[in-house]
């Protein structure tokens, strides 16, 4: 990870939650930054940019439409991710994740590779990844707590996609899952309401 932009200075993030944000397709971290304000003063704040250069942003691994993935990239960016995280993690008391969009499924995916590593992943407007060879390699002694906040009238994610999603948090996460009408494929100030609720909860109690 070349670029990441912390909430905290260097000197205050020893002995903190550590909350790793990463951004949805075609964006760059700055989305992430913009919710640093709403989210628990004790957590530190990292929002990573993604390494693949999309359009006039940036994506952790290539999609169309329907959501289609290849597993090799899927698993390098996952790969890029985990080092980064762990050269991190001996500062912090905990890592907890948050993703939007594409990197709803970046955080969702990094769980199934590591499920006990997460007390808490947040996952705003997105999905998580249909992907045979992902779910072969997947493992939960416990249900990790999980919460899904998103518009049901959201036209970016298929149906399809967000089916899968559902089936799949509800038969392997704890999970909370919230709506917000009129939201569209964002995030909102209720939401963050919500998800500062469910992180002081998982996390901080």
């Amino acid at each position: 990870m070349e670029t990441v932009v912390w909430s905290k200075p260097e000197e205050e993030r020893a002995g903190t939650p550590l909350l790793v944000m990463m951004h949805g397709y075609g964006t760059d971290e700055s989305r992430m930054v913009n919710l640093f304000d709403y989210l628990p003063k004790e957590f530190t704040c990292a929002a990573l940019r993604a390494p693949m250069p999309i359009a006039n942003g940036y994506g952790w691994f290539l999609l169309d439409y329907f959501l289609t993935n290849d597993f090799a990239d899927v698993i390098a960016a996952a790969n890029s991710v985990f080092s980064w995280i762990d050269s991190a993690r001996p500062l912090h008391t905990s890592v907890s994740l948050l993703g939007y969009s594409q990197g709803m499924a970046m955080a969702s995916t990094l769980l199934r590779l590591r499920p006990q590593d997460f007390p808490a992943v947040v996952g705003l407007s997105g999905f998580v990844l249909n992907n045979d060879l992902l779910a072969l390699s997947e493992s939960f002694d416990e249900r990790p707590p999980f919460f899904w906040g998103r518009d049901k009238a959201d036209l970016v994610i298929n149906g399809d996609a967000t089916a899968y999603t559902e089936e799949w948090l509800n038969t392997n996460t704890q999970l909370t899952a919230r709506t917000y009408p009129g939201m569209g494929h964002a995030m909102s100030k209720a939401e963050m309401v919500d998800v500062s609720a469910f992180l002081r909860h998982y996390v901080l109690d």
